[in-house]
C-alpha cells in the first residue's frame, strides 16, 4: 500500500530514512521542521492517516511510533553477507584493519536492520565478557552515527583507535563502561569520542 497523498508520501519518506540514520523515531516537531509546516496537530492527522492505512503503527503510549511496514520475513535458514571490516577492542582502544572480508551470517541475527547497514568486527579482548563478548567473537555492528545512553557502541577514542563499550552521557564527558570489573571504565570529554555503530548481535565461530 502507498499513501493516499503526497503530504503523507513526504511524511513517511522523512520517518523512513530518519530512522535509518539515527535509530529512533523523530519527533511531530522535527517532522514540522523539516516540512515546513506551522503545526503540529498537521503532522498528527497524517501520521493517523498513514496509521488507518497501515503504514504507520503507535507503539508508546506518549505517542511514538514506529514502522510497521516494510519488514522483510525471514526463515530461519535464511543467510546473508556483511563485510568485516578487521578488529574492534573490547579492552583498550584498537586501531581497526579494513579487510573487505565478507562473512555469512543467520539474517535472523539482523531483526529489523538492513543488512547493507551492518559490518562485521573480530573482538579483541576480554573487557565486555559479562555481556559474553568473548575475545575472537564476530560484533554485528550497525552503521550508525548516534546512540542512547546504555548501548554497546563501536566508539572512536581521541581519533584513533576504536573500542567496543557501553556509553553513559555524564554531563560534558561520555563513559565507555566495559562489562568487567576488572577492566576500568574509560571517561573523556565528549568532543573525543565519536560513535561509528551499534551492536546489533554476535556470531561465535566453531571451534
Amino acid at each position: 500500500m502507498h499513501p493516499r497523498t503526497q503530504r503523507q508520501k513526504e511524511i513517511l519518506d522523512y520517518i523512513t530514512l530518519f530512522i535509518e540514520r539515527h535509530g529512533y523515531e523523530p519527533s511531530y516537531a522535527q517532522i514540522a521542521r523539516q516540512l515546513r509546516v506551522s503545526s503540529k496537530a498537521t503532522i498528527a492527522k497524517h501520521i493517523e492517516a498513514l496509521e488507518r492505512q497501515g503504514l504507520l503503527s503507535r507503539r508508546r503510549a506518549d505517542g511514538g511510533f514506529g514502522l510497521s511496514l516494510p519488514f522483510e520475513e525471514v526463515g530461519v535458514d535464511a543467510t546473508c553477507e556483511v563485510p568485516l571490516l578487521g578488529r574492534i577492542a573490547a579492552g583498550a582502544p584498537l586501531d581497526a584493519v579494513d579487510d573487505r572480508e565478507m562473512v555469512t551470517i543467520p539474517r535472523f541475527l539482523l531483526g529489523r536492520v538492513r543488512p547493507n547497514r551492518v559490518y562485521a568486527l573480530r573482538v579483541a579482548g576480554d573487557s565486555m565478557i559479562d555481556e559474553h563478548i568473548c575475545d575472537g567473537d564476530i560484533a554485528l555492528i550497525e552503521n550508525r552515527t548516534e546512540a542512547r545512553d546504555g548501548e554497546i557502541v563501536v566508539a572512536l577514542v581521541e581519533g584513533a583507535g576504536t573500542t567496543l563499550k557501553r556509553l553513559f552521557r555524564q554531563g560534558q564527558e561520555i563513559e565507555l563502561r566495559p562489562a568487567n570489573s576488572q577492566v576500568a571504565p574509560i571517561r573523556l570529554h565528549a568532543s573525543q569520542v565519536a560513535v561509528q555503530g551499534i551492536f546489533r548481535g554476535l556470531l561465535r565461530p566453531a571451534l
